[in-house]
């Protein structure tokens, strides 16, 4: 079991324009509030190897920025983010995935790719849901020690993101790599079954949550 702490500060910083000014007044807000504001997001929380962590909320409420600060926490060498891999343009799906043929179908059958024509097409003719899975399927391949998805399954239809939710839950159980996942949706909770569930409102201290007591 790993303890972290993350913690980052966002200050006001804009300028005091006329136009800024006239809204402070229309709601009553002084100036020197306005340059005293403080947006925090903190968080301290216990991950065990294989576990799966889901940071929730609202949009805007600073889930991204809890998930960069634990990927900054982890060494880049034990970690992958979906969103920073990208995609091949002269290979096929199949061709993209290097290895053993069966695990690399079931990569990509995790995220949610099993069509054969699709296995069979490049990733540039792929749609936005099908590219995101791709990625998806692309760093399971990468066998890192922790995958980090900011806006898990945001833009897929519900049936889906709950049976990739449900690959991910099974893939992190059977190969012990913990999953740090953040996202607005809650439809796919009883799939995922999270671990650990970060609850981040827009204000106030991040509520965490834990599937197990954990020992100290």
């Amino acid at each position: 079991m790993t303890k972290y702490s993350v913690s980052r500060t966002f200050k006001w910083n804009g300028a005091i324009t006329e136009r800024v000014a006239s809204v402070c007044r229309m709601f009553g807000l002084t100036t020197d509030r306005l340059t005293e504001q403080k947006f925090v997001h903190a968080c301290d929380l216990e991950i065990n190897a294989g576990e799966i962590i889901y940071i929730t909320g609202p949009s805007g409420a600073g889930k991204s920025v809890v998930l960069r600060e634990l990927e900054a926490s982890i060494p880049a060498s034990d970690r992958v983010n979906v969103a920073e891999i990208v995609l091949p343009t002269d290979k096929t799906l199949i061709d993209c995935i290097e290895g053993d043929l069966m695990m690399s179908l079931r990569f990509l059958s995790t995220a949610g790719l099993n069509d054969c024509f699709c296995i069979l097409n490049q990733p540039g003719n792929l749609s936005g849901g099908e590219q995101y899975r791709f990625r998806l399927a692309m760093a399971l391949a990468a066998q890192k020690k922790f995958v980090f998805a900011d806006e898990f399954c945001s833009g897929l239809d519900a049936i889906t993101a709950l049976v990739i939710s449900n690959g991910v839950h099974r893939f992190a159980k059977r190969t012990g790599t913990t999953f740090i996942l953040a996202s607005s949706r809650e439809d796919v909770l009883l799939d995922l079954a999270p671990d650990v569930l970060i609850e981040k409102p827009l204000s106030g201290p991040a509520r965490v949550i834990y599937k197990h007591t954990r020992r100290r």
